[in-house]
């Protein structure tokens, strides 16, 4: 199996907390399948003497690119999270771009971020979807705010 094979087993079963079990037997599917595993349950070892035997040598350079990769592996899935989650906070609305095609992407971000495993709730994902708004968008913005606080000293 080939990286791009492995990377996809990993990121369509993303970590998000309660599927840990799910998750780690995947990793070690993987981990295993591109002989890095070993470097989980082996010590690792010391570097060995510029007259060390050939074997040692290579030894260890195999066990500390197998570490490398594992660590990547390890990083690059639960990194998703954050990923996501800076797409969401980044993204801008051009002027001139439809609001509802602008709309449908912030709830793609925020239900991608949700299947993830993060949490945010109705009011900061509304401020969020705001703030991405463009420039034209400003008296909406004010408006909004300034009913929201309306409602608040009604009640």
């Amino acid at each position: 199996m080939g990286f791009n094979s492995q990377f996809t087993i990993l990121k369509d079963n993303k970590l998000t907390g309660p599927n840990y079990i799910e998750w780690k037997r995947n990793l070690d599917i993987v981990l295993t399948a591109e002989e890095y595993k070993f470097c989980t349950y082996e010590p690792k070892p010391d570097q060995p003497a510029a007259d060390a035997p050939k074997d040692k040598k290579d030894y260890y350079k195999r066990w500390i690119k197998a570490d490398e990769m594992s660590r990547y592996y390890i990083l690059a899935v639960m990194a998703a999270r954050q990923v996501a989650m800076m797409a969401l906070m980044n993204t801008q609305m051009a002027e001139g771009t439809p609001i509802r095609d602008r709309v449908l992407k912030m709830m793609s971000h925020l239900n991608e971020i949700e299947i993830l495993g993060a949490e945010l709730d109705e009011k900061t994902q509304i401020d969020i979807i705001l703030m991405s708004l463009s420039k034209s968008f400003g008296q909406f913005r004010l408006n909004y705010n300034m009913n929201k606080k309306k409602k608040k000293t009604q009640t």
